[in-house]
């Protein structure tokens, strides 16, 4: 068989621009190369192009690429040479955006399902009229586990409908994680300069440590969730997926701020965004003095003494300790198991009586839409059973969602009490013992952060024996990204863990097969 792919291709993928290498290029090295005349945005956006199309079908990080990308990179060009208005910290830069994430432009926005394909939204989602206003270059969308792996349980991590099975390239049949996988992927496999996801319950944290990027899950409110197809008002964030602190930092500062169409959440966060943004915050010195709370039982307990991943996270402890920090160890939060427990911490109950009502909200103010209601989508799935795999992997949570009728008083108290775990949880725990975060392996830490509405950053800690990239996570209490930025920025500078995935000499011998 011809081989669709050719080691010259590969070879056209790694090119350089007037001696500028684009192959897994910052932000901050973007601006210089565009400032020295040795880069123009049609250049950048035609180098992920041409990635996305060579590398894409295997990987299935990209549900479709923008047809206008080229054309607002041309214009972001011409505002560079003509200095016709201020120009944002993402001007030129091309972004990938999750498949949940409204455009008002000719792109699709589905949460991966057939159900949405056609539909047209009436504005930008929040953070991409945000991005616009900075100059981003809209790239196009990512793949995801389709509507945010809230569908079915057994529904495959990284698969939907529209995008097919999501692959890890770091090693090609282990799970990326979801559902934020799209975006990690592509930002692993440098098929988009930064790219955007979103957050209920991890879908931010796991995906960027399983495919060694870093991942930003902001709190709850510092971004604007207007316009993004929704699960949950109370733990839905929008965050960066980029390959370094640095970038996923350009991003945020891009993204966050008051919107008037998620006024109460937005409002109250605003409180958060400090002065001067949060690039200043990028502090190789990050570490020194900060009072860090290991967490044992329940989260790095869990790797056996002496085994790679726990050698692993012990040089980082120590470097920790060499960079100045107070590492204060052995802590555990009291009620970790009851949070740790979907149903137990109240999610099986809350999650889907709020995304009914909330995507039956979104879905009534699309300007066009095949389905109006989780009712139409649900009977649309069993219409299209063997598109959607209804039969193999069925839709459950979807039918317990539709037979919620709105938060009653049982509700409320569930709500309550996820109040309660919280504070008798991570925040007494960082009180008592005056911690400036907590550190916690990969993501087992996502549901502490999920129902308390915290932040998180993700950062590549190091390669298991079979190759699979894991994560290190940096949590806080609301607000407290300044001091989780300036830690995740020092422990990466000091670590220098992630490389590139070596995934292209894999992709040839499968194409000349």
């Amino acid at each position: 068989m011809a081989s669709s792919l050719s080691l010259p291709v590969l070879f056209l993928l790694c090119i350089t621009s007037h001696g500028f290498e684009i192959k897994e290029a910052t932000i901050d090295g973007i601006h210089q190369a565009f400032k020295e005349g040795q880069l123009t945005s049609r250049q950048l956006v035609e180098y992920y192009l041409d990635r996305i199309r060579v590398l894409n079908p295997l990987l299935h990080a990209v549900i479709e690429v923008n047809p206008d990308a080229l054309e607002q990179a041309d214009r972001a060009d011409s505002e560079r040479r003509t200095a016709q208005r201020p120009l944002g910290g993402l001007h030129g830069i091309p972004i990938l955006l999750k498949d949940i994430i409204a455009t008002k432009d000719r792109l699709n926005t589905t949460a991966g399902s057939l159900a949405l394909l056609g539909s047209l939204v009436p504005h930008d989602a929040g953070v991409v009229h945000r991005l616009r206003q900075k100059g981003a270059v809209i790239l196009g969308k990512a793949s995801l586990s389709e509507w945010c792996n809230f569908r079915s349980f057994t529904a495959p991590s990284a698969w939907s409908a529209r995008g097919g099975q999501g692959r890890n390239p770091y090693v090609l049949n282990a799970n990326p994680c979801g559902s934020s996988s799209g975006s990690a992927i592509a930002a692993a496999a440098d098929l988009a300069a930064v790219t955007l996801g979103s957050e209920t319950d991890g879908s931010i944290i796991c995906p960027a440590a399983k495919n060694s990027v870093v991942g930003i899950k902001p709190t709850v409110g510092l971004t604007s969730r207007s316009g993004v197809i929704p699960i949950s008002p109370r733990q839905d964030t929008i965050g960066p997926i980029c390959r370094t602190v640095s970038d996923a930092v350009h991003v945020l500062d891009a993204i966050v701020g008051y919107d008037p169409r998620d006024a109460d959440a937005t409002r109250d966060a605003s409180r958060y965004v400090p002065s001067g943004g949060y690039g200043q915050f990028l502090r190789v010195g990050g570490l020194e003095g900060k009072r860090l709370g290991i967490l044992r039982k329940g989260f790095f307990d869990k790797y056996p003494e002496g085994s790679l991943h726990a050698l692993t996270f012990n040089q980082h402890f120590i470097t920790m300790r060499e960079k100045g920090a107070i590492l204060v160890d052995d802590l555990e939060i009291a009620n970790a198991s009851t949070i740790l427990d979907y149903k137990d911490n109240g999610e099986e109950l809350i999650l889907p009586t709020e995304f009914k009502q909330s995507l039956n909200d979104y879905l009534s103010e699309l300007l066009y839409s095949p389905v109006r209601s989780l009712a139409d989508v649900i009977d649309f799935n069993n219409k299209h059973k063997t598109e959607e795999r209804v039969d193999e992997i069925g839709q459950p949570i979807f039918l317990v969602a539709e037979n919620t009728n709105g938060i009653g008083s049982v509700e409320q108290e569930t709500i309550a009490r996820m109040g309660e775990l919280s504070m008798q949880g991570l925040e007494k725990l960082m009180e008592e013992e005056k911690l400036d975060a907590i550190v916690t392996p990969g993501a087992s830490v996502v549901r502490v952060l999920a129902i308390g509405g915290y932040p998180g950053i993700s950062v590549p800690a190091g390669y298991g024996g079979d190759g699979v990239p894991f994560g290190i996570c940096f949590a806080g209490l609301k607000g407290s990204e300044p001091t989780l930025i300036e830690l995740a920025y020092a422990f990466e500078q000091a670590t220098n863990v992630r490389v590139p995935p070596t995934f292209i000499s894999s992709v040839t011998t499968m194409a000349d097969a």
